[in-house]
């Protein structure tokens, strides 16, 4: 992780507090803090939730700042969050007046509210074509003057943040179903099921936010169970 901590130096000698929109659960926002915290004397850790206080994700903020003292973590509904109710997506309480937010809305005002300039975030490369795109266009593909953002992980695979935080002992990410990331994703059927095995009391405040998460459900396990009729 030495080119990381070189960009995450770079910005320090700039500034003692940042923030770093962290995904609690995952991969990438656990190797970041860890990265972070010795060298800034503050910061603010933005939690974008889908639903919120669900007690899986909980956990996983209580150990970070319990591990990292300098670390204050605020939860915020995520940016999709203003398109689910302004749509009513998965029958979630609709306003067609909802005004669309966007992430750069969320960290300019979080910003604002603690006087902080420079935002951090886990991006890579190769999470996705367009990340490629983004993180291609900025300076030395880690910070973006103009902006002030920065992604120290830009270059790094999902190998080499594994690998960092099983070197460094850290809190293991959460895998939900086939993914190891924090994708938190209600109307995804690998996430629900997750949850009902693991959390039901989570799956619960789930559907009573989105409620045809619970159809999903449903309409899983109905062809699941025709389907292993059909083999008999």
């Amino acid at each position: 992780m030495e080119r990381a901590i070189e960009v995450i130096d770079g910005i320090a000698r700039r500034t003692d507090m940042t923030l770093l929109f962290h995904s609690a659960s995952g991969k990438d926002s656990i190797a970041m803090l860890d990265l972070m915290a010795p060298r800034f004397r503050r910061v603010v850790c933005v939690y974008m939730y889908i639903t919120k206080g669900l007690e899986h994700i909980n956990r996983y903020i209580k150990w970070a700042q319990t591990r990292y003292p300098n670390a204050t973590f605020v939860q915020v509904p995520h940016y999709a969050v203003s398109s689910y109710i302004k749509y009513g997506f998965l029958g979630c309480k609709q306003n067609p007046k909802q005004r669309i937010v966007t992430l750069a809305d969320i960290t300019d005002l979080a910003r604002r509210q603690y006087g902080i300039e420079w935002a951090f975030f886990g991006f890579k490369q190769t999470d996705s074509l367009n990340r490629r795109v983004m993180l291609g266009t900025y300076e030395q593909e880690a910070v973006c003057e103009k902006t002030k953002k920065c992604y120290p992980l830009s270059t790094y695979k999902n190998s080499d943040v594994l690998a960092y935080i099983e070197r460094n002992g850290l809190i293991k990410p959460e895998r939900y179903g086939t993914h190891q990331s924090a994708r938190t994703a209600v109307n995804d059927i690998g996430y629900l099921l997750w949850l009902r095995e693991n959390f039901p009391n989570d799956l619960d405040k789930v559907i009573a936010t989105y409620p045809l998460t619970e159809r999903i459900l449903f309409e899983y396990d109905y062809k699941t169970e025709t389907e292993r009729d059909a083999k008999h």
